[in-house]
């Protein structure tokens, strides 16, 4: 009896889908991959008897979770939900010894569990109960972290299969001294050991999505805004403007144009104008080409692939409502393309020689020394994935607008993120012909290639930049988000949404809802900053102010009014607004 699941972040979903659908959220963190297995002392159980069940818990090296008992009440710990069927109960539930570990930023130790681990639990089994197979269900509650900062916790579903035989059949031991080391905990608890919640008393169900329901949604963004950003939401919602995208109030043929132009402009960026030349020697275009025709015809190979790329990307996004996170979002991805660049960019400066002709020949097939289609359109694909940071206003204003059209029925709005590929891709068959034709080597080119080397030393540094302040925000302590969000509760906001939306419905108000967790550093920040400006306060007056936790994204309500109020992360706003009918509905009463 062994099945094995492997439980990753949002952010583990790859860099090509993740590419569309997660650069516009909030800077969120990546939890690591947690591989999950069910196993079994032995392979059965007799009537009458107890058994032995564990789990096996493997995590990313240098990651750990918390214990069962951690030293801060302020931390999850980790819990084994058992929910078996009649006949079959739990006796108890055994964990490891906790490891005590130094944190950086903590002055205590933390209790943790490292990296690999069994939890184990005996169960029951009823001398009358009918041979044969059951299913024993159950939760697997855990809170990832490393040396720096924790993870919003998450809930694995979990499945033990327990063969049920009499007592003249013999066993196997499967798995010998499964308990070693385990300490059992509830041996005399009856019933399952309940799956801890959030820290804050559970005060919204789902119920209210039905008061949800009553408002219309005025505008809604997330992240860290500063004063003045946060002003502009708030007035954009009042004025009744929302957030307007790019394509609102255009015509048909004006979105088009508008597409295939920004996809134009995307070449134009840091991230994609200084390695045309790189990247025209690598797939054998320009001078390796030989000819014009050739030259285009690699270019353009180049060019399809970057558009689609985008095309089938954006479809995936669109079709699945864009339920992606975003390697972007990962410090260690953009520390590897910083140092790439660093890389490319002491080449130009002939610091580092890297021979791009000699790389393209090695990977031309056959006798094809002008260059491989095969080649000019994998680096399409890849160039138009690096091209992440500098891409993502276009391409997601693209998304957001597909998607919603996509969502009025209008079909063709599938092809619209195509068209920014193929926009994107205009100049590389000209500029796969044209520079088969540019002057005789000489002086000029040692300056341009250092100017290009400027370009993407400077990209490095940006990208050296994200990484580090992607780093910064991954750790942030607990108890100062929940200090600050208890200031505000004693200011007036509420903690429960329902309650805070009943209040708007009386007095038709406006609501700003906040959705925050202890582990999001970013809700920190505006709590302490933009929501305590003076002008942002003044603002806030008239309105109903709710702060909805929201510590773990996968439970409910958390997951349904996130999705509902259009969030892709914490922390989210959202203004809302009583709708016109019941409005009416209320003064008519």
């Amino acid at each position: 009896m062994r099945s094995t699941r492997f439980f990753g972040g949002c952010l583990r979903s790859g860099a090509a889908l993740a590419l569309l659908a997660g650069l516009a959220t909030p800077v969120a963190a990546q939890p690591p991959d947690v591989a999950i297995s069910e196993v079994a002392e032995t392979d059965a159980a007799h009537l009458g008897t107890t058994t032995r069940v564990a789990l096996e818990v493997k995590l990313d090296p240098g990651y750990h979770v918390n214990s069962n008992t951690p030293l801060d009440d302020l931390l999850i710990p980790t819990v084994l939900t058992l929910d078996p069927p009649d006949g079959i109960s739990v006796e108890g539930v055994a964990f490891p010894e906790a490891v005590l570990l130094e944190q950086v930023g903590v002055e205590d130790p933390l209790a943790v569990f490292e990296e690999e681990f069994l939890i184990g639990a005996t169960l029951t089994v009823d001398a009358l109960l009918a041979p044969g197979s059951y299913a024993v269900p159950g939760t697997f509650r855990y809170q990832a972290c490393n040396d720096r900062m924790c993870f919003a916790p998450k809930n694995a579903q979990i499945l033990f299969d327990l063969t049920v035989v009499p007592d003249t059949q013999a066993l196997n031991t499967v798995h010998l001294d499964l308990f070693a080391g385990l300490t059992l905990a509830d041996a005399a608890a009856a019933d399952p050991t309940p799956a801890p919640v959030v820290r804050a008393p559970i005060l919204d169900d789902l119920s209210v999505m039905a008061t949800l329901d009553e408002f219309e949604i005025l505008a809604s963004t997330g992240g860290y805004l500063d004063t003045e950003a946060f002003l502009g939401f708030m007035e954009a919602a009042e004025s009744g403007e929302g957030e307007q995208g790019w394509f609102e109030g255009r015509g048909p043929i004006a979105i088009l144009a508008l597409i295939l132009v920004g996809g134009l402009a995307l070449n134009l960026t840091p991230c994609v104008l200084p390695m045309i030349p790189i990247n025209l020697a690598i797939i054998g275009a320009g001078t390796k080409a030989g000819s014009r025709m050739r030259g285009f015809a690699l270019g353009g190979t180049y060019g399809l692939a970057m558009a689609l790329v985008y095309g089938i990307l954006g479809l995936v996004v669109i079709l699945t409502a864009g339920a992606f996170g975003t390697i972007n979002s990962s410090p260690w991805f953009n520390v590897g393309i910083a140092a790439l660049f660093v890389v490319l960019g002491l080449a130009m400066f002939d610091v580092l020689a890297i021979d791009f002709s000699r790389l393209q020949s090695k990977l031309t097939m056959g006798d094809n020394e002008g260059g491989s289609y095969v080649v000019a359109f994998g680096m399409g694909a890849v160039a138009a994935l690096l091209a992440g940071a500098c891409v993502a206003p276009v391409v997601i204003q693209v998304i957001v607008f597909s998607s919603n059209l996509y969502g009025t029925g209008t079909t063709v709005a599938l092809a619209l993120p195509f068209f920014l590929g193929i926009g994107m891709a205009l100049p590389w068959p000209i500029a796969g012909a044209g520079l088969s034709f540019m002057p005789k080597p000489g002086a000029w080119m040692i300056r341009v290639k250092y100017a290009f080397g400027v370009f993407i030393l400077g990209t490095a540094v940006y990208y050296g930049y994200l990484s580090y302040g992607l780093f910064a925000q991954r750790w942030v302590d607990p108890t100062e988000v929940a200090d600050s969000v208890q200031e505000l509760l004693e200011e007036g906001w509420h903690a429960s949404l329902g309650q805070g939306l009943e209040e708007a419905l009386a007095e038709d108000k406006f609501v700003l809802v906040d959705m925050w967790a202890t582990w999001c550093k970013n809700c920190l920040t505006m709590d302490k900053t933009t929501l305590k400006a003076p002008a942002v306060e003044a603002g806030l007056e008239d309105y109903v102010k709710v702060k909805f936790q929201a510590e773990d994204l996968d439970t409910s309500p958390a997951k349904e009014v996130l999705k509902h109020l259009g969030g892709v992360g914490l922390p989210a706003y959202a203004i809302l607004r009583p709708r016109s009918d019941t409005r009416a509905a209320n003064a008519g009463l």
